[in-house]
């Protein structure tokens, strides 16, 4: 453990430790991404619930800046895969070379490990590479480990995927489907900055002096974390309350409302249900609490469902995005 590093997330004071942690992540981070306080936030609730985010942003917007920055905030080792038309799963996960024994001349294999194998790994427009490449990459995002010439590596935890979406360009990508959607935690938005927050965000990075955030945790640190996240409690009402805000998005249920029948094509499933919950944990307990209220799972509401819910061609043609039947659900689900 480092010397700023708090004292072990363990024991009687765990949530305050928790609490703590958090705002020393938030001032750590600042000092390298402005303005961008609730992507930030939505990213460690990701990476404290155990999970997998999808980063919807246009160009230049400081992504990558952004995960490199939470990685060393975090003391994990950070890789950014590159994703192209013509990258294979090999380049993600390593292949196998032949070396020879100059004493002896005996062959052997070696595995030579890729960038799958860190702790925070960059997949910059995973929708520009084909289906093949996606699914093996999500298939060590859910199995967290990779399988090459009949040999299991397993990824050293803490293991996070933060996967990019250029939301502007269609031609030549590979939407990736809405099974395989379902398996990021949460879906967060990068917006453009306010201008003042921007006036700041050129001012610093373009000075000779930039600031780098210092390590708030270590691996073994985020891995207790993530082990309390599950020992937070969660009442019936607010799971009720979770099951049904995600039964209101489906249109083919008997009491679907007029909105979802007209406005959804496809509703989300289970798992988004568990994503509500689950998230939900590690919000409370990153605010301090160890109780999930009906307020958090509000609050991640859109992150959670905005990839879930795929809107119906009426609603696409008239602009209705899946923000806006998500905001206009939570107006009518009762909690």
């Amino acid at each position: 453990m480092s010397e700023s590093s708090p004292a072990p997330v363990s024991g009687e004071n765990a949530v305050a430790r928790v609490h703590e942690i958090r705002d020393r992540l938030m001032a750590e981070l600042r000092k390298a991404v402005v303005g961008q306080d609730q992507v930030i936030e939505e990213l460690v609730i990701t990476m404290f619930a155990r999970g997998h985010a999808l980063l919807t942003g246009v160009p230049g917007l400081g992504k990558t800046l952004l995960v490199r920055s939470l990685a060393e905030s975090m003391s994990l080792a950070f890789k950014r895969i590159q994703f192209t038309p013509d990258l294979m799963p090999a380049d993600i996960f390593g292949t196998e070379v032949v070396e020879e024994d100059p004493a002896t001349g005996k062959r052997a294999f070696r595995f030579v490990k890729g960038p799958i194998f860190a702790n925070v790994v960059l997949a910059d427009e995973i929708n520009r590479t084909p289906p093949k490449t996606q699914a093996a990459l999500l298939e060590a995002m859910e199995e967290r480990q990779v399988t090459a010439a009949g040999e299991t590596h397993p990824l050293a935890p803490p293991f996070f995927v933060l996967a990019t979406q250029n939301p502007i360009e269609l031609e030549g990508t590979y939407p990736l489907p809405e099974a395989q959607l379902d398996r990021f935690l949460l879906n967060t938005v990068l917006d453009y900055l306010p201008k003042e927050d921007e006036i700041n965000m050129v001012a610093a990075t373009t000075s000779p002096d930039k600031a780098k955030p210092s390590a708030v945790l270590t691996g073994p640190e985020i891995e207790e974390i993530q082990a309390l996240v599950r020992s937070v409690p969660v009442s019936t009402e607010v799971v009720r309350y979770a099951v049904n805000l995600v039964s209101a998005t489906r249109p083919t249920l008997a009491d679907a409302s007029a909105l979802a029948k007209e406005k959804i094509k496809w509703g989300a499933g289970s798992r988004a249900s568990q994503a509500l919950v689950l998230a939900g944990k590690a919000r409370a307990l990153m605010d301090g609490r160890y109780n999930v209220a009906i307020d958090d799972i509000k609050a991640l509401a859109k992150p959670v469902l905005r990839h879930r819910v795929i809107p119906s061609f009426h609603a696409e043609a008239e602009g209705v995005t899946s923000d806006q039947l998500i905001a206009e659900l939570l107006k009518t689900v009762e909690g």
